[in-house]
């Protein structure tokens, strides 16, 4: 299927002695320990059916995919078997596999696993949000949920921290919000909002023009789009760029006093996404963030869409073909 796509990928153990090639589970013979896999051993295998092309106006994250699938299988003995794309399919999983109960084998009990499957699917995308292209979110934000605390998972890309969110995150939608502002701590710390980073562009406490976000101090996860907007204002150098904690006190106060231009996350799906209002103890807090443009979400926005797209050079980019 031709349609520009996003890459996602994961990484999922399962039971390779249902569906995974002789090479893996070493019924092939005696093979040698191989560190890493290559592009030139690439094995292509085309799907006979193609799907029709979808609609670009009519997408929806996250339901349409492509045509083909890239595999790589690994095991512990052998490391990594030969690349393959071939068509979509779906996956076998043994009913025993910890992946259903704690990580992965076909065997109960948390341990090192010894089989590996790195798959790659594609899925072209509409809007993130279903609220549109860069039209603002609005946020719950309840003391009472935590999405991650020191020492845990917070800052790792893993399911177990989007699992965890999600009764929150209905109980937001039930409160008319369409995203969680996780808070932590006593002092109620603003993290994230729902799965992105955080954003904060205002006159700080000593009168600076101020780009602020979260530190990465554990409970932060250290996106991607979220180091490239901190690059990008470094660069720029026409404002103050800080990564420090900000609280609620800290956000309401700052409203009060007119000092609040723009709030927005940052993501790899949504790449910005501004916010106008936190529904926080009772009372729905209005962010600025559209009356003042946006006007600087917007600039990084086009900057970040510009290099993504290769209408703007940038050595963040690699032309493959």
């Amino acid at each position: 299927m031709a349609s520009p796509t996003r890459a996602a990928a994961a990484l999922a153990r399962q039971d390779c002695n249902n569906g995974c090639s002789p090479e893996c589970t070493g019924e092939a013979g005696s093979k040698e320990m191989v560190g890493t896999f290559k592009a030139k051993d690439l094995i292509i295998t085309p799907a006979t059916i193609l799907k029709e092309k979808p609609d670009p106006n009519a997408l929806v994250f996250g339901t349409v995919f492509t045509d083909h699938m890239l595999t790589v299988e690994w095991s512990s003995e052998f490391g990594w078997d030969k690349p393959r794309i071939k068509p979509l399919q779906n996956l076998s999983l043994h009913p025993g596999s910890s992946a259903l109960h704690y990580a992965v084998e076909p065997s109960l009990g948390v341990k090192k696993p010894t089989k590996a499957l790195l798959f790659v699917i594609l899925s072209p995308v509409g809007p993130y949000f279903s609220s549109g292209t860069f039209k603002p979110v609005s946020l719950w934000a309840n003391p009472k949920y935590v999405r991650a605390w020191k020492g845990g998972t917070g800052d790792c890309k893993m399911g177990g921290n989007y699992g965890s969110s999600l009764f929150a995150q209905c109980e937001a939608m039930d409160s008319g919000c369409q995203q969680v502002l996780w808070l932590y701590g006593e002092d109620n710390q603003i993290t994230e909002v729902g799965t992105m980073n955080l954003f904060l562009y205002w006159i700080n406490e000593d009168g600076e023009e101020e780009l602020a976000t979260p530190p990465l101090d554990g409970i932060i996860l250290p996106g991607v789009t979220r180091q490239s907007i901190l690059d990008l204002a470094h660069k720029w150098g026409e404002f103050k760029v800080s990564e420090r904690y900000l609280t609620m006190d800290d956000l309401t106060t700052a409203l009060e006093g007119n000092r609040v231009r723009e709030m927005f996350g940052s993501g790899t799906a949504c790449v910005v996404c501004p916010v106008s209002d936190i529904l926080y103890k009772g009372e729905t807090i209005h962010i600025p963030t559209m009356e003042n443009g946006p006007k600087l979400a917007g600039r990084i926005l086009d900057k970040l869409t510009d290099i993504q797209y290769g209408r703007e050079e940038s050595d963040w980019t690699i032309i493959v073909s």
